[in-house]
């Protein structure tokens, strides 16, 4: 009936007709799973929270690509696969304040979101006030074949306090990863924040990080994006009170056909903060990359200090980046500047390796393991570092 149907619709909306006709099917399915989750923990609350979510994305479905944030990125491969949701929901319970912070996740901002808080499998750590910690707080998570999981992470700095998170996911099959985190970083508090996305190349990965900043307080974050064949990662940082620092990089390193989108917005709203942007790519073969970066700086927002800058490394005539970084300023009394660039290897520092007596295969990974190293040098924690370093030679096929 579907490819009946098909021949009296205009090609260009045929796609989107299929992605609605699978999602009305998941919807009934996703419904049956849900009812489950929220009879078995007997929350109320919660459960409210779910159905709300939920009620959300049955209006919405997934993205396509007439969603002006999704143009570019074409998920109708995920959203029409045929995924069972994991059966490792947390049975954690929740405290009113717990539920207040959750209930504060921007769930509506597409029919992922939605999703995730729909089956969100919470995750909760508070870190005490004016405590120190030595040892990283880890979060790993393993795709299973077919299976969706929605991790929800959701992590208290409280005042003064200091933590590094690590988050990574892997998987070795056809995998639906959909996880958020929520990140509130209280007065003079720190957070180093690693997030590691290694997943298999058949696997669909997306993520959303939301920051909120208080008085003098710091979040620096990491994001290394080498894995998944479609994966797309939404991070937004909020100043709400003055003193607050941010530094939010990343890399993508792709190859075949992968496809990684990265979309942030870092939202000055409050005077005298600081935000500095570093993303860099580096594509092979038929690889797509997106980055499409906003900077808000508010009427209000003096003393703002953000920069921004997205640069990438094509290895191939057949690699394709979309980059946009933005900057939306309604103050005078600021320091800012954003830029990208798109380009090959440098032709210079090609030839002064090769003047040295290199093989030129070898100077070549030599640059691109430089371009990359810019990001990963930033990782202190060894093993994870070591780990990203060898992951990066074995993408160049290179021993340096």
């Amino acid at each position: 009936m579907r490819d009946v149907l098909a021949n009296y619709i205009p090609q260009e909306r045929s796609e989107i007709f299929v992605m609605v006709s699978s999602i009305a099917v998941k919807e009934t399915k996703f419904r049956e799973e849900l009812r489950a989750l929220v009879e078995r923990q007997n929350d109320p609350r919660l459960g409210d929270l779910r159905e709300r979510a939920f009620k959300h994305f049955a209006a919405e479905g997934f993205p396509t690509l007439k969603d002006e944030d999704w143009k570019y990125t074409n998920v109708a491969s995920a959203a029409n696969g045929e995924w069972s949701v994991s059966e490792g929901v947390n049975e954690q319970q929740l405290s009113e304040i717990d539920i207040e912070i959750l209930s504060r996740f921007e769930f509506d901002r597409n029919g992922f979101t939605a999703l995730n808080l729909a089956f969100a499998d919470v995750r909760i750590v508070r870190i005490a006030k004016e405590t120190s910690l030595d040892e990283p707080i880890e979060f790993t998570f393993e795709g299973e074949n077919g299976k969706a999981t929605f991790p929800h992470i959701i992590v208290i700095a409280e005042a003064g306090s200091k933590a590094t998170i690590v988050e990574t996911y892997s998987s070795n099959a056809k995998s639906f990863t959909n996880a958020a985190v929520q990140v509130i970083v209280e007065d003079d508090a720190s957070i180093t924040h690693y997030r590691v996305q290694k997943d298999s190349p058949e696997a669909f990965n997306y993520g959303v990080t939301e920051v909120t900043l208080r008085s003098g307080s710091s979040y620096d974050s990491t994001n290394i994006n080498l894995g998944g064949g479609l994966s797309r990662h939404d991070i937004e940082v909020k100043f709400t009170a003055e003193g607050g620092e941010a530094w939010v990089d990343g890399l993508y390193m792709l190859n075949g056909s992968q496809h990684h989108d990265t979309h942030s917005i870092i939202d000055h709203t409050v005077p005298n903060c600081l935000s500095h942007q570093n993303y860099r790519g580096v594509l092979n073969d038929k690889s797509r990359a997106v980055f499409n970066g906003k900077v808000f700086v508010r009427e209000n927002a003096s003393g703002t200090d953000a920069q921004q800058q997205n640069k990438n490394l094509l290895l191939s005539n057949d690699a394709r980046v979309d980059t946009k970084p933005q900057l939306e300023i309604f103050n005078d009394d600021v320091k800012c500047s954003h830029g990208a660039t798109v380009g090959q290897l440098e032709e210079e520092e090609l030839f002064y390796l090769l003047t040295r007596g290199l093989p030129e295969t070898l100077a070549r990974n030599l640059l691109t393991y430089g371009f990359a190293e810019e990001i990963i040098n930033k990782i202190a924690i060894e093993a994870i570092k070591s780990e990203l370093d060898s992951m990066v030679l074995n993408r160049l096929e290179a021993v340096i």
